[in-house]
């Protein structure tokens, strides 16, 4: 990150209450909103939370993107915020340095909450990198929106059928919640802004959904996904399991079953893999790389450190011998019991085990269709369509954020859906962007010089105490 050129090498501070979170997401914001008027010193990327569950429906414009960003310092008010890059940690000596532009801000703490999330998960196949676009922040959401706008364009610009076809194939790898809604919401897209375009109705389209397991959304019971299968297929989608993504060209793309789709746009929503500054943390972890914690949610072996979220593997005594998959809905109710655990360890009270069994799994399948398995009783069509945006309004964290997403779904009710390009989305960054560095590039970065004085000392973070606001979380 680049830094003022006046910028200091470092100043020390202290973290509020001695509570230091790393990461902005549903499990960092939820613990340090729950945290309540103990406080806590919050250090994030980005000063918003980001509630990806609507993204494909910013994706297809369902939802005005701002409302699905949560300002930090209205979720948090009782924080202290923090942007910058997590550059620095050592849990020896209790110290993180944060780099901004301002410079290094070396900060002390008594308990050190990780929860700087996942990035895309790559494999090396050939072009992924170059020419895939990846579906995990909000930049994606809004670049691929304008990029499949685009591609109707070009496609009503080209005098051959065969090459306006292959601007009208969308290839999605990667089967879960977030390929699949995606796919669903994307396809209610374009069929839409094809009224604008008379030239394309008879030039056939091509959706692809590439699995490399044997069905689609894994996750949630067979019924359910069965169901998903048929309403996919019914829309004239190509669901393709047990296939692999073999080499993506500029116009191809080349798969295991010996396919290749003539095809601009390929979308890759295959997993998460953990953020890479764990390699270098010298914390236990799992084969998958995530930070080992106990059934308190601290790290094995480490005093006053904590871990939840996508970037832990979680110990769940209500499902033994069952981690927490990597979801919001149990980071959201990591990020509780760690914030309740946390006043334990402050007040020196007995820490108490997480347990929790989810409600249930919901998605939607585009528009009026939906899929829904809620205290075992499960639900499709428009009624699953009902249900999963009752509970996405129920989890989102602000009422205010709350009332603009009913009133955009409200809207898409009486008007056709707005197929304007967002513009500006030519900056967001590209899939390779998300690559892990190495272990050894990581370990090659510099080591910020931290001073050698006591924590007593530190310079106090920012802010005062601040009344509690009116807790809206779910």
């Amino acid at each position: 990150m680049p830094q003022h050129p006046q910028a200091p090498e470092a100043s020390r501070r202290r973290a509020r209450a001695g509570v230091l979170v790393l990461g902005g997401g549903f499990a960092g914001a939820t613990v340090t909103r729950r945290l309540g008027t103990t406080g806590a010193t919050l250090v994030s990327s980005e000063n918003a939370l980001l509630f990806t569950p609507l993204l494909p429906e910013v994706a297809s414009g369902s939802i005005e993107p701002r409302h699905v960003v949560v300002p930090l310092r209205q979720m948090c008010p009782n924080a202290d915020l923090v942007l910058g890059e997590v550059s620095h940690v050592d849990t020896d000596r209790k110290v993180v340095v944060v780099s901004n532009e301002v410079g290094e801000l070396i900060y002390s703490y008594d308990h050190l909450v990780i929860a700087l999330g996942a990035v895309s998960r790559t494999l090396p196949i050939p072009g992924l990198a170059e020419h895939a676009i990846g579906f995990k922040t909000f930049y994606d959401a809004v670049y691929l929106r304008d990029h499949v706008l685009r591609e109707l364009d070009l496609a009503d610009n080209e005098q051959s059928p065969e090459r306006a076809a292959s601007h009208l194939s969308f290839v999605f790898v990667g089967a879960g919640y977030a390929g699949v809604e995606a796919l669903a919401e994307l396809h209610d897209l374009v069929q839409d802004a094809l009224r604008d375009y008379p030239s394309l109705r008879s030039i056939p389209q091509r959706w692809l959904l590439v699995e490399a397991q044997d069905r689609i959304l894994p996750a949630i019971p067979t019924h359910l996904g069965e169901y998903a299968t048929e309403l996919l297929t019914a829309r004239g989608i190509e669901i393709h399991t047990n296939t692999r993504l073999d080499a993506v060209h500029l116009d191809r793309v080349e798969l295991s079953d010996g396919q290749v789709v003539p095809a601009h746009t390929v979308v890759w929503s295959a997993g998460v893999a953990p953020h890479p500054l764990v390699t270098v943390m010298d914390l236990p972890t799992d084969r998958a790389g995530r930070i080992r914690v106990d059934a308190t949610l601290r790290v094995e072996d480490q005093e006053g450190v904590w871990a939840l979220g996508d970037i832990a593997r979680v110990v769940n005594v209500a499902t033994p011998g069952v981690n927490d998959p990597p979801t919001s809905q149990h980071a959201i109710r990591q990020g509780r019991h760690l914030a309740r655990n946390l006043k334990h360890a402050l007040d020196g009270e007995p820490l108490q085990p997480y347990g929790f069994r989810a409600l249930g799994q919901v998605a939607t399948l585009g528009r009026y269709r939906g899929i829904a398995d809620v205290l075992g009783l499960r639900f499709s069509g428009m009624l699953g369509w009902l249900i999963t945006r009752a509970y996405h309004v129920y989890a989102m964290p602000l009422l205010t954020r709350r009332i603009r997403v009913l009133a955009d779904w409200t809207l898409s009710l009486f008007f056709r859906r707005d197929v304007v390009a967002y513009g500006g989305s030519e900056l967001a960054p590209k899939l390779h962007d998300y690559e892990p560095p190495g272990i050894e590039e990581l370990k090659a970065v510099r080591a910020p010089v931290i001073p050698e004085h006591s924590s007593a000392t530190d310079e106090p973070s920012d802010g005062g105490a601040r009344s509690d606001a009116n807790d809206t979380t779910a």
